[in-house]
Formats: structure tokens, sequence, C-alpha cells
């Protein structure tokens, strides 16, 4: 036992008897188990009784069952042995009558082949009768018996008999052939006029065509063609009509052909469509000799003629495609509508005008497959033949002449249209275009759809080219009309020259040319995408706008560029009367200046009126370009200046704030805000930089070069200096301040003069670096802006308030209008 198991135990024991007392429990307990001992060896003991009791009767049962099996396997061999015995029995009584059905099979073969041969040899003579005699009605019934007859011998093909009888027969066919070809060839002669029988018994030929085989049918519907056309081409190949202009005649003849011979051409069985296939050698031969037509000619063909040579080609093509269910050639979706035709309603809006090129145009499946006839079959009508393009497809060489035309009319018109435009807008109407741009995409719509309605392949992309030339003219004619900046002697000598003048008609002009080609530019996207849709696959990739479209960008963007100068150059007198002003002898300072008021009546006169006539995207770049012209130009104004004391410095920052106040109330103004925050954040940077040079000005003299080092960090030595003269301070008080701004800045190189007003985009060049840290320089940027602020009277403010609160002067004014500033 283990050491646990006696541990065990002995736990057990204890608690079984913790005490010496309970010992006295240990008797009857050990009864208790010896009782359940006897009681488990009971049980085992029975257990193994009936385990020794079921393997013997397993035993027994096994050997039933393999007694039980062998019985049934030799039964099943009896069974076995019965059937092959049977097996053998039916055979023996069986063999004979096997016998007997194998020769009653071969006799009843033998029997139906004789009788059928007999059949083959009576219907063969028959035929050969009926062939003789041209009982055509039933030689074309015994043709069917024969060859279904004969379908029945195919395995005996090696038998002489039948060898002879399939060459007898060939024969009769070959005779057949040849009578109804030779009866065919009265056909259209006149006989059958005379002989009334003479019909039917060709429509009774027919019959025996059918039952041949079907290239016999092939032939002779291709030599009746040929025969009815060799008068057709022996009437138009002589000098009088093989003309383009009797192209009508030619189409006249066939239709009066088919017409004519309608009731004698009955006799054809409709499977046939022998005039289906007569139409398309029709076809074949009359463009060949089209084709040598134009070729042949010396000159030039008149335009008209040919025009009408293909409409009138079309026209039969179409009628055709109609006959044989080709279908009807899809309706141009280029209509001239009532809108379109509306042009001269100055009323209309712009969506209206838009839509007309918005419609969905059908692709044309006429022209896509030209002369394919030769690679589908074209026996049965609508089995691939297309009559679209078969013969006006031959004339696409030739019509260079008409794209000539074409464009000349459309320039001509252009011209027109140019010479009767007033540039003004009706009143009532609701666009803001000119109505001369209606006009051109009128007359290019109705020449589209003319060109369409004839032709859909390279020439249609000739006439494409031509609209492009056409446009790019019309946005030529549209820049010539920008007003120009003056040129010559005159305007070189009064410095004027470059600048462009414009009044309020010009402004209104300029925004309508603007408007004009931003009409254009989308219109003549979507005639792209028009003709893309209509022109063959293989030119539709080619259809392109974009060149064009640059051509109208390019106009916009130089109209508003003109805008931008003609305003600029109304500025020319204000900015002039602004350096008359006498800024040192001001005694003090007042209301803003008259050059300022004039600044505002010229934004207030016109940028409403721009603001009503552009787009928000338009309005938004004549902004900007307004901006970076102004803030620049007004700063390069203050050194054109002669001499500015404190108190013009004073007065002049007072009138900075006001132009600085009145361009960010210009999109407001033009009641367009909706991109005003970028455009406001230009404004007060670049005029800031007006605001901290006069900073600079209102400086101390001992401090002046800090001041202009930390207020302009950009500014060059050459601003500086004349700086200086603005302040008043003489060649030889200048010295020692640009020795120690020198010694601040090493690196300054001197810059170009600043550029004139005509230019006030001129970026300023060198700048100052590092000139708060050079020697002698304040501690800091910051303390130079701190002391800035507190300059003389009140330089570095921002407002009028608090540029006024800073102002003796104006605290000193017992009357004017900033009196009640600092009462309240």
């Amino acid at each position: 036992m283990a050491a646990s198991d006696k541990q065990n135990t002995l736990d057990y024991i204890n608690q079984m008897f913790p005490t010496e007392a309970s010992l006295s429990g240990v008797e009857p307990l050990m009864q208790k188990i010896h009782s359940e001992i006897r009681r488990v060896d009971a049980e085992i003991l029975t257990a193994v009784r009936q385990q020794s009791n079921s393997g013997t009767k397993a035993r027994e049962d096994l050997a039933a069952a393999t007694s039980a099996v062998q019985e049934l396997m030799n039964k099943i061999r009896e069974i076995k042995t019965k059937a092959e015995q049977s097996e053998t029995m039916v055979q023996e009584i069986c063999r004979d009558i096997k016998k007997l059905d194998f020769a009653k099979k071969h006799i009843t073969t033998t029997i139906t082949a004789l009788h059928r041969l007999t059949m083959l040899v009576s219907a063969v003579e028959q035929l050969q009768v009926m062939a003789s005699k041209r009982h055509y009605k039933e030689a074309a019934a015994q043709l069917e018996a024969v060859n279904q007859l004969c379908s029945h011998f195919e395995a005996y093909r090696d038998i002489p008999k039948i060898t002879e009888l399939r060459e007898k027969f060939k024969s009769i066919k070959q005779v057949l052939k040849s009578h109804v070809f030779s009866d065919f060839s009265s056909l259209g002669t006149g006989k059958e006029t005379e002989e009334s029988n003479l019909l039917q018994q060709l429509s009774d030929a027919c019959l025996v065509v059918d039952a041949l085989e079907p290239s016999v049918r092939e032939e002779l519907v291709k030599i009746f063609c040929n025969r009815e056309l060799t008068s057709y081409q022996q009437i138009f190949e002589g000098a009088e009509l093989a003309k383009l202009d009797k192209t009508e005649r030619r189409y006249a003849w066939i239709k009066r052909r088919l017409r004519t011979n309608e009731e004698i051409w009955k006799i054809f069985p409709r499977s046939w469509h022998v005039d289906y296939l007569l139409c398309i050698q029709f076809c074949k031969l009359t463009r060949s000799q089209l084709v040598e037509i134009l070729v042949s000619m010396k000159e030039k063909p008149d335009v008209a003629t040919l025009l009408t040579a293909l409409q009138r080609t079309l026209e039969f093509e179409e009628e055709l495609a109609e006959k044989f269910g080709g279908g009807t050639r899809s309706k141009d979706a280029v209509d001239d509508n009532e809108e379109t035709e509306r042009s001269g309603n100055k009323s209309q809006t712009v969506s209206d005008i838009r839509k007309k090129y918005e419609k969905k145009l059908a692709a044309h499946d006429g022209s896509q497959h030209e002369e394919q006839d030769g690679q589908k079959d074209s026996s049965v009508p609508g089995a691939g033949f297309n009559f679209r393009g078969i013969i006006s497809s031959c004339f696409e060489p030739h019509l260079s002449v008409y794209i000539e035309l074409e464009e000349k009319t459309l320039m001509d018109s252009l011209e027109k249209e140019m010479l009767e435009e007033t540039w003004e807008i009706e009143e009532g109407s609701q666009t803001n275009i000119l109505s001369s741009s209606i006009k051109v995409f009128v007359i290019i719509r109705r020449s589209l759809k003319r060109c369409s309605a004839l032709t859909r392949n390279q020439t249609l992309f000739n006439l494409f080219k031509a609209f492009q030339k056409v446009l790019i003219a019309y946005a030529t004619k549209l820049f010539a009309r920008l007003p120009k900046g003056g040129t010559g002697i005159v305007a070189a000598a009064t410095g004027i020259e470059g600048q462009i003048k414009t009044s309020d008609k010009d402004e209104r002009v300029i925004c309508y040319i603007v408007n004009t080609a931003e009409y254009c530019h989308k219109t003549c996207g979507e005639l792209a995408d028009n003709v893309s849709k209509l022109i063959d696959a293989q030119f539709a990739d080619r259809v392109d706008m974009s060149e064009v479209q640059d051509e109208f960008s390019a106009v916009i963007t130089k109209s508003l560029i003109t805008l931008v100068h003609g305003i600029e150059t109304k500025f020319d007198s204000e900015m002039a009367a602004m350096t008359r002003v006498p800024w040192s002898t001001l005694e003090s300072v007042g209301d803003q200046s008259d050059y300022v008021n004039g600044i505002n009546l010229i934004l207030t006169s016109s940028i409403p009126v721009l603001g009503s006539l552009l787009s928000p995207i338009y309005f938004q770049f004549f902004l900007d370009k307004l901006a970076s012209s102004l803030g620049p130009r007004f700063y390069h104004n203050i050194f054109k200046c002669k001499q500015i004391s404190e108190t013009g410095a004073q007065q002049m920052l007072l009138d900075t704030q006001a132009v600085k106040t009145i361009l960010l109330e210009i999109p407001s103004l033009g009641k367009q805000t909706a991109g005003a925050a970028s455009y406001s954040k230009f404004v007060s940077r670049e005029m800031s930089k007006a605001e901290a040079l006069l900073k600079v000005i209102l400086s101390p003299i001992d401090s002046v070069a800090d001041t202009y080092c930390a207020l302009l960090p950009e500014g060059t030595l050459t601003e500086f200096q004349r700086l200086l003269e603005l302040k008043g301070l003489k060649k030889a008080d200048q010295q020692s301040i640009l020795d120690d701004f020198n010694k601040r800045g090493s690196g300054i190189s001197q810059p170009t003069i600043m550029a004139p007003s005509s230019a006030p985009n001129t970026s300023i060049a060198p700048v100052i670096t590092n000139a708060a840290a050079s020697p002698g320089a304040i501690t800091s940027r910051e303390d130079v802006l701190t002391r800035a602020a507190a300059l003389g009277r009140g330089a570095a403010t921002t407002g009028f308030k608090r540029f006024l609160a800073l102002t003796e002067a104006a605290k000193d004014r017992k009357d004017g209008p900033f009196r009640k500033l600092f009462n309240g």
C-alpha cells in the first residue's frame, strides 16, 4: 500500500474513532463490513455464471447460422443449373425461327428495292418524255420524285444499272435546263404579249428550276438581271445622259422598269426576290458609272448639281431600304425646331438657347456599313445587305467643293452678324450675351443638319473643322472689340501708352463679351458631343473642340484683365491728385482727402454694374486682379509724393484707412460676397504695407531705421533712402542714417527704381534680411512695434476711432466731422 493510501486509511480511522470512548463501536462496524463483503462476493459469482452460460448459447447460434448459409448456397447453385438448361432448350427451339426471320427480312428488302428500281426506271423514262415536250409543271413534280428515289440507291452507286440510270437522269436535267433558259430568253422581247400561254409556261419552268440545283436558279436570275441592265448601261453610257445632272433619270429608269414589268415578273416565285437582286446589280453598276463620271471631270463639279445628285441618290437608297426591309432612316435629331427658328427673339433664356444642343442625336446606322455587301449574304432581303451608302458613298471624295461653299457661307454670315451687332442687350432680355453668338450657332446648326442629311463620313468631319475656323474667327472678333491701350508718338509723349480708357458703356460691353465667350465655350463642347454622335465611329474620337474652347477662354481672361486696366486708368487722375497734395505744409488732420472721394466715386459707379453683369466666378477673378493691382499701386504712389510732414503722414494714414475700407466694401457693392474672404485678406495685407510705410515716416529720426526694418522687413535700400527724403532730411543728415542702415543689412543690393503706375503689379526687388539682428538694432521686433504704436499721435492705429484718439490735432478741433467721436 502506498504511503498516501496509508495516510488516507489512518485519517479515516481517526475520523471514525476520534476518542478512546468511541472504540466501543468497532465491533458493530466490523460486522457491517463483513456483511457487505459477502454481498459483493455473491454478486460477482452470479455474474461469472451468467457469462459462462451466454458464451455457450452464442456458439450454438453461430453454428445454426452457418448451417443456414450453406443450405442457401446449395439452393442457388441448383437454380443456376436449371436456368442454364432452360436457356439451352430455348436456343434449340428458336434456332430455326431466327433463320426464317433473317430470310424474310432479306426478301422484303429485295422486293422493296426492286419495286423502287422499277419506279425509278419508269420515272426517268416519263421525265425524259416530259422534258422533250416541255411539260414543265409535270416535270417539276417528276423531278422531285426521281430525286427522292435516287436517294434510296446511294449505297448502290457501283451497280452498273444504277450508274446508267443516274447518268441518264443527269442528262435529262441538262436538257430541262437548256429548254428553260431558252424559253426565258424570250422574256422581255414582247413575245409574252403575243403568246398568252408563254407566261404560264415560264411560271411552270420556275418550278423546274426550283427542283434543280440552287446554282441553276442563281445563274438564271443573274442572266435575267444582266439582260435587263444591258439597255440601262447602253443608255446611260452615252454622251447625252452620262452626266452628273442626269443622275435622277437613272433612278427614274429603274423605278419605271420595276413598275412596268411588275405583272410580267410575277412568274418568278417570291422566294427568288428577283427585283431585290436586280436593284443590287443596278446600284453596283450605277456606282461604277458615277465614279467614272466624277473622276473624268476636268473641273470641280458645280456644287448645286453635285448636291442635287447626292440628295436624289440618298432618297433612292432610302426607298430601296424601305422596300426591301431595310427599315426607315432615323430622323435627324438636329431638326430645325421652333426654338431655333425663333433665334431673333432676344428674350430667350440661356437655358432655352442651350437646350437646342442638349438633345440626343440618334446614331445613324446607314452610314456605318457601306459596301459590306460582299461580306454578307445578299441573296435574300433582310440578310444584311445595306442599300444606304451603296451608291452615295462614291460622292464622298468629291464633296470638298461643298465644304468650301459651306465655310464661305458661314464666314459671310458671321461678317453680316458682326456688322449688325449693336453690342448692347435689348431691354427686357433675360440674358447678358450678345445676339450674334446665338445667331452664329443657329447658322452652324442648320449647316450641320444639311450635311448630316447628306453624309456622315469624312465630309461631315471636314465641315466640323470649318465650324472650328468660324468659331475661332468669332472669338477673334470678340477680342478685337475690346478697348485697346493708347499707342503712337502722342501716347508715348504723354506717358499714357498702353493705358486703357474705358467708359461706362465699354465696361458693359466687356461684361457682355465675357458672358458671350462663356456661352460659346459651353456650347462648343455641346456641339462637339452632337457631332461625335452623328459622325461615323472612325471619326468620333477626332471630334474635339478644346482648341476653340481655349480661344474663348483667352477672350474671357483678356476681357477681365482689360476691365481691370480700365479701372486702373480711371485711378490715374486720383493718384496724380494724391501726389499734388501739399503734404509737407498741412497744418491739421481733417476729413478724408478729395482723391479718396474720387476713388470712391469711381468704384461706386462701376462695381454695381459689373457685379450685376458678371457671374460669381468671373467677378471673383476681377476682384483678385483689382486687389493685386490697387494695393501695391497705392503703396508705390506714396513714394511719388514730394515731402511728407508728420501732420501730412497722419492725414495720409487716415486716407489709407479710408481707401482700405472702400476696397473692402467692393464685394458688397457688387452684391457678390461669396468669395470675399480671400479678397479681403489680400486687400488688408497690401494696404497694411502702406500703413506701415506711413508709420515709419512718423517715427523719430533716431529710430527710423529700426522701425523700417521691423515694419517693412522686405523693404529695399532705395526705398529707405526715398523715405528719408519724404521725411525732409537733407543729404548730409541722411548719410549717417544710411550708414547705420547699411550696417544692419550688409547683404542689401541696389534694386531697380520702383515701377511706374502703369505697371503697379511689379514686385519689390531685393529685400532686407536679418535687419533686426544686425548690430545696433533694437532688442526685438516686438519692442519696435510697440514703439511704433505710440509714435507721435497715433501712427500705428488700425481704425478711425483709435487713430483720432491718438491725434492731438483732431482733439483740439472745436468743430468738424470727427469731434463727435471724442464726445462719445
